[in-house]
């Protein structure tokens, strides 16, 4: 990378904090005593411990050294990349795995204990509610506040003010010190400024954890909005969807150390796998409860086109099948299966009953065990791992509607499937036909176009 280009670098970082010692509880005078007694004792041990702890700090052992206290942890552990300008990058990971400690150290609210970050420019970060706001204050009082902090202008904030005030939506309370606002009210007007005071680097961490759908929206179209002028974005999020949406890169943290860098699809669909159990099967007991319904779903499997496989993995151009067993103990009217299907960012892909396009749909469906098959389409569904839910419906529905969210779950994978990185949830293949004119034939074509337009106005 050109260093002109560099906005963050971040080099063999490593963070280390000391666990608390635990004090013995004792719930009686002769334990106290004999407590006391054994102070000495258990005070030197403290005293090694931290000893050894400021031993690894001196000799930068990173992590994995056995001879490394069990009272030191590492939420980091030699941590190295790079973030070129005009970069959104997402972190994703489990809690715990370092992503909020990464953005501290970026944020320059803490060191790191080993290793080196540079970052060219001005940097405004959000990581938490409240966090830079003075709750004595008022909001209008914490705009100009966070402004100086960021080394701006009084003339400056002025401009951006009114902007500001609008995107926080709290112009009523603006008065009011910050310690009166709810958590949502002090995280749009934290996010408001951060995002407008115009930073060089845009640090996030879990905005959009707080506030209604509507803020959110508008925080990831601020964000992107901050990435069209150049600047540059860290964000972190538990939201897999937006950081796909948004980034243009993601890291995946695991145990305060990379595990993964590269483009957002490949990174959140491999983290979103990692973390899922393959179940292909479902089942249940037929309980008491069970056998008195009227009807009620017996099993679930995902199966390939031979029906012998339980694989839950399958190509871009197979075509998965679900089958799904059931009960029926009387007749009822109006029955359906119904199952639906979504992604791992949590997009319902589609919604299909199993009296679709028959005759006998709404007739009364007789006593009797079933078992009911959907073959999904095949060159259709995006590479990534998907969820099925299934229902039953009938009348009357208290008495029969059922349904079981994310029972199984199958694969689809990379082979056979060129165009992974196109926008949308599904990329089905599409019938195409190429046709070459001849200039006579051209012109005809247009004129009958063109008539039949005139036609319609």
């Amino acid at each position: 990378m050109k260093s002109n280009d560099l906005a963050i670098r971040v080099e063999n970082v490593s963070k280390c904090y000391r666990i608390g010692l635990k004090e013995d509880v004792q719930d009686s005078m002769v334990a106290n005593i004999l407590n006391f007694l054994k102070s000495p004792l258990k005070n030197y041990h403290k005293y090694r411990s931290l000893y050894d702890f400021n031993d690894v700090i001196g000799e930068g052992k990173a992590g994995n050294d056995s001879s490394v206290s069990t009272d030191v942890f590492w939420a980091l552990k030699s941590l190295s990349f790079e973030l070129k300008k005009g970069e959104v990058l997402g972190i994703i990971g489990k809690n715990g795995a370092g992503k909020s400690t990464i953005l501290k150290i970026l944020s320059k609210i803490t060191r790191p204990t080993i290793g080196q970050i540079e970052i060219r420019g001005r940097s405004s970060s959000l990581l938490e509610v409240g966090t830079g706001f003075h709750p004595e204050l008022t909001g209008r009082e914490n705009v100009y506040l966070n402004g100086t902090v960021l080394g701006m202008k009084k003339s400056e904030i002025d401009r951006k003010f009114d902007a500001i005030v609008d995107f926080s939506g709290v112009e009523k309370f603006l008065d009011t010190p910050v310690k009166r606002y709810s958590s949502g009210m002090t995280v749009r007007l934290a996010f408001a400024v951060a995002a407008h005071l115009e930073p060089e680097i845009l640090i996030i961490d879990e905005v959009l954890a707080v506030g209604d759908a509507e803020f959110q929206a508008k925080c990831l179209g601020k964000m992107s909005s901050v990435a069209r002028e150049g600047r540059t974005v860290l964000f972190v999020s538990h939201n897999m969807g937006a950081v796909a949406e948004l980034c243009s890169r993601v890291i995946w943290l695991e145990g305060g150390q990379l595990k993964q860098d590269g483009f957002p699809f490949d990174v959140v669909m491999k983290y979103l796998s990692s973390s899922e159990e393959k179940v292909g099967f479902w089942s249940r007991f037929p309980d008491q409860d069970l056998i008195c319904r009227p009807a009620w779903l017996r099993t679930a499997s995902i199966m390939s086109n031979d029906e012998n496989s339980d694989s839950t993995v399958f190509q871009f151009n197979e075509r998965p099948k679900i089958k799904i067993v059931y009960e029926i103990k009387e007749d009822v009217k109006n029955f359906a299966i119904y199952l639906w299907i979504r992604d791992a960012l949590n997009n319902v892909i589609w919604l299909s009953k199993d009296d679709d396009g028959l005759a006998h749909r709404g007739q009364m469906r007789s006593p009797g065990i079933y078992g009911s098959i959907c073959e999904f389409p095949e060159n259709t569904l995006k590479p990534g791992r998907y969820f099925v839910g299934i229902g039953i419906t009938g009348t009357p529905k208290e008495a029969i509607q059922e349904e079981h969210r994310d029972i199984v779950n199958f694969s689809i994978v990379d082979a056979g499937f060129p165009f992974k990185r196109r926008p949308g949830i599904i990329s089905p293949y599409l019938d195409w036909k190429v046709v070459r004119y001849d200039d006579r034939e051209f012109y005809v074509d247009q004129g009958r176009l063109a008539s039949e337009a005139s036609r319609i106005i």
